[in-house]
């Protein structure tokens, strides 16, 4: 059996707004010192898959620095190992234009591996699972193609492709994020195909023009190929808002997490830069957060995430908030409920969520409303600043753009 994966990872993710103004939605930092696309690749390794191609197009270089030739997933091999797909130019290239056409671009690619079966994946969901397990399933079934599946709640179910499945779990209708779900069994965005039926169906199903496998390849495969889904019961989150993200993060301050990133037996690997331990001020105080090495803490950080090389100062307070890697935050200042990207600076006796008004964010209301605040890479905030609730602080916005001191719930600044 030759499984070849293939990671869609060039999405810009537009509902995490400004966190993926400068990177590609999978190169977004998650619980500290990890990526999203993490949990794929370590999935492809650990489930015994080491062919994987990835397809990368919106803003890679972060995604391409951190993927690098693959070794901190054992990918760095002469036979097999990591593939980075880039759009290109010449005979038949050009921009992916949706999911199945972002394959069809690179069935030379695919045919030059001669896989048996085909594994495609979305390179920003957070979950744990044993793809062998789904393709031993595939090839049980006889199936053309198999679709991982899993109930979510049904007040969500209009952000997913909807599968119906008769008592055998071959599907009979598929819905692509209806707007009244008749069921709610979503689909993960994992398929497995058996190699000769994907390419036969791209070639007569996509186009330019008909480009994404939930609208345009998937409904007519359902039609006139057997198609089964995999249902999954493990944990599996699609991070698609700030919300989500936010709250996925600080989930794994519980207790007993969901996802559980300390099992011995299915390690999430990532590429690490050598950083020095942890370090705790003598007046420091730290509860139930995940702290990253290279963070240096000198005031109280409560329920939140900090990545590695944060520099928190004397007198701070940081709660229910995630932090990039190597923000600074000065002393007296408090962050409450925040979302902060990397390299910023946040001065002097701020406070990063002040008051209670709620008033939605001016430019984004849909994304910002629950009194959460993002502050995006490399801005700068000077001393003595009130930010308010729902508000965006834009990349490399500096002190001149803080005229006003106090900064009014749904602002947006820089």
């Amino acid at each position: 059996m030759k499984t070849l994966a293939l990671i869609l990872a060039g999405g810009r993710g537009s509902r995490l707004d400004i966190l993926s103004e400068h990177r590609a939605k999978p190169s977004v930092p998650f619980a500290g010192k990890y990526r999203l696309i993490d949990f794929a690749l370590s999935n492809c390794v650990n489930s015994g898959i080491f062919n994987v191609g990835v397809l990368t197009q919106y803003l890679p270089l972060s995604l391409n620095d951190h993927i690098g030739i693959g070794k901190p997933w054992d990918l760095d091999r002469k036979y097999g190992g990591i593939t980075i797909l880039q759009p290109y130019t010449g005979k038949e290239g050009g921009w992916y234009k949706g999911t199945a056409h972002a394959v069809l671009q690179n069935l030379s690619y695919l045919r030059s591996q001669n896989p048996e079966y085909v594994l495609i994946l979305s390179g920003d969901h957070l979950y744990k699972m044993n793809y062998d397990k789904m393709v031993e399933e595939h090839i049980d079934r006889n199936a053309d193609l198999t679709i991982a599946a899993q109930r979510v709640p049904q007040k969500d179910a209009s952000r997913f492709g909807i599968l119906n499945t008769d008592k055998t779990g071959r599907i009979i209708d598929f819905l692509e994020k209806p707007d009244n779900p008749p069921d709610n069994l979503a689909s993960m965005g994992i398929y497995v195909f058996t190699t000769d039926v994907l390419i036969k169906a791209l070639e007569k199903y996509c186009s330019a023009e008909k480009s994404d496998f939930g609208h345009h390849v998937l409904p007519p495969m359902i039609d006139n190929n057997d198609v089964y889904a995999y249902e999954y019961e493990g944990y599996w989150r699609d991070v698609g808002t700030l919300e989500s993200f936010w709250e996925t993060n600080l989930s794994l301050t519980d207790a007993m997490p969901e996802l559980n990133l300390y099992e011995e037996g299915w390690r999430i690997h990532t590429k690490s830069v050598e950083n020095p331990p942890v370090k705790f001020g003598p007046n420091s105080k730290t509860s139930n957060s995940l702290l990253s090495n290279g963070a240096i803490i000198n005031g109280t950080v409560e329920n939140s995430v900090i990545s590695p090389g944060v520099y928190i100062e004397e007198n701070v307070v940081v709660r229910d908030s995630v932090i990039f890697n190597n923000t600074v935050i000065r002393k007296n200042s408090i962050i409450d409920k925040a979302i902060i990207d990397k390299e910023v600076e946040i001065g002097a006796n701020c406070h990063i969520g002040f008051g209670d008004d709620l008033t939605p964010n001016q430019e984004e209301p849909d994304l910002l409303f629950n009194g959460l605040n993002i502050i995006a890479k490399r801005a700068v905030i000077p001393n003595n600043v009130q930010i308010g609730r729902n508000c965006r602080v834009m990349s490399y916005a500096r002190p001149k753009d803080f005229e006003d001191k106090n900064i009014e719930s749904g602002s947006t600044i820089g």
